[in-house]
């Protein structure tokens, strides 16, 4: 499936309401576990350049890493990032043509500010799934409490995360060593941090999710490339989740899984100029799940280019016995490609229909590579639409409040 859409805004409420709470670092349920990780003899390595300013920059071959990437490399990165914790302006240096073995870890703030990870040269997770400790499953590098911090470079963020995805390496494993967990971690995961731009670097193969933001505020992600081959599982490109100011700019992302996924709790998201696939798109939820709240507000969508994926755009929500989560205000304007099964897909609760629905200049092809086409559905959606729209039955898919189809003429007068 071919997609471009050019806008997409939305406001999507639990029917249920909460109060607003002054925040306060909460705490990590997720946990981090220490162990060693045996490897083989280190290979010949290619030469160090010199530390050009020792009092702000800090290089983990001045903690004692091997960056040969087989050595555990992961107490002289813990080491360096306490020395430049407490330094205004430091940099921590990954260098460049180096590569080095992380074991989980939580680099943990509040850090004095515009602290930098430069991370020019490639961090790699423990490829084996049974060496992973049980207690440090949640993620792989995580990211506590940080402000005004930045992670940028040229290098890589390599979560090695193949073993994971194997259905049948994971049969195997467990029917012979009974260790295989039924978590997996993300790649990089900011909780509770502040004020975080990651820029420029690339991240890899992640066991699950590759970037993940949790209960954070004032993000930053701009030219990134996020990567993992079409069948990996649940491998999200970036997740948000009680998470508010972001801005996702300028990246590639393909995965096995949603491009950018936004969860409850997420407000204030602006997604554009990104590049999705092969994934499942990008998606809002799900929400609601065993009848939570699940508030998400002011989310735009635009400038985005997605092919090869499942679904376009989408909101997921868990369907309950006696609610549902309010949709309303949700804009799609001005997408233009190709659907290998639906042009549309509206399923509403009959108890809270999905209101202020726009669908404006949406022009959508059958692709000539699928068969077994299905018509759009909509269900119990009430808004208006706006021509252009291909197929024509989207123009029929909304209702108003009386229950009629709600349509609005556009003029073309000045379109070239």
């Amino acid at each position: 499936m071919v997609t471009l859409f050019s806008k997409i805004s939305v406001e999507a409420r639990n029917n249920h309401t909460r109060n607003s709470k002054t925040h306060k670092h909460q705490k990590d349920k997720s946990g981090n576990g220490n162990t060693h990780f045996p490897s083989p003899a280190p290979a010949p390595l290619p030469h160090r350049s010199s530390n050009p300013n020792p009092s702000s920059h800090f290089d983990l071959f001045s903690f004692g890493a091997k960056g040969d990437g087989v050595s555990d490399d992961s107490k002289a990165l813990l080491a360096a990032w306490k020395a430049a914790c407490n330094f205004p302006g430091a940099t921590v240096e990954i260098p460049s043509g180096f590569n080095f073995l992380i074991k989980p870890i939580t680099l943990q703030g509040p850090c004095l500010p515009h602290l930098v990870l430069q991370i020019d040269g490639t961090l790699l997770a423990p490829p084996k799934v049974g060496s992973w400790p049980k207690s440090s499953l949640f993620q792989w590098i995580n990211f506590k409490w940080v402000q005004n911090f930045t992670i940028q470079g040229t290098g890589t963020v390599d979560g090695q995360g193949s073993n994971w995805w194997t259905t049948s390496q994971i049969l195997y494993t467990q029917k012979k060593c009974n260790n295989i967990p039924d978590l997996r971690p993300t790649a990089l995961r900011f909780y509770s941090s502040y004020d975080v731009t990651v820029s420029n670097i690339k991240i890899i193969n992640s066991p699950q999710c590759h970037l993940k933001f949790d209960s954070s505020k004032g993000v930053k992600v701009n030219n990134i490339t996020i990567s993992s081959p079409e069948d990996s599982l649940n491998t999200d490109g970036i997740h948000l989740q009680n998470t508010q100011d972001v801005e996702i700019q300028h990246s590639s992302i393909g995965c096995g899984d949603d491009c950018v996924s936004i969860q409850t709790g997420c407000s204030n998201v602006h997604v554009h100029h990104i590049n999705c696939g092969p994934g499942h798109g990008i998606s809002l939820g799900g929400l609601g799940k065993d009848k939570s709240v699940a508030c998400v507000s002011n989310i735009i969508v635009e400038n985005i280019s997605i092919q090869n994926t499942l679904s376009g755009v989408r909101i997921k929500t868990w369907q309950n016995q006696t609610g549902a989560v309010a949709i309303t205000g949700v804009k799609y304007d001005q997408i233009v490609g190709s659907y290998s099964v639906q042009p549309i897909h509206l399923a509403c609760s009959s108890d809270i229909p999905c209101t202020g629905i726009d669908l404006i200049d949406i022009q959508l092809k059958p692709s000539p590579r699928y068969r077994g086409f299905q018509p759009g559905l909509c269900l119990n959606s009430y808004g208006k639409s706006s021509a252009p729209l291909v197929p024509s039955s989207i123009d029929y898919c909304l209702r108003n409040s009386g229950g009629s189809v709600n349509r609005i003429a556009r003029s073309h007068d000045n379109v070239c």
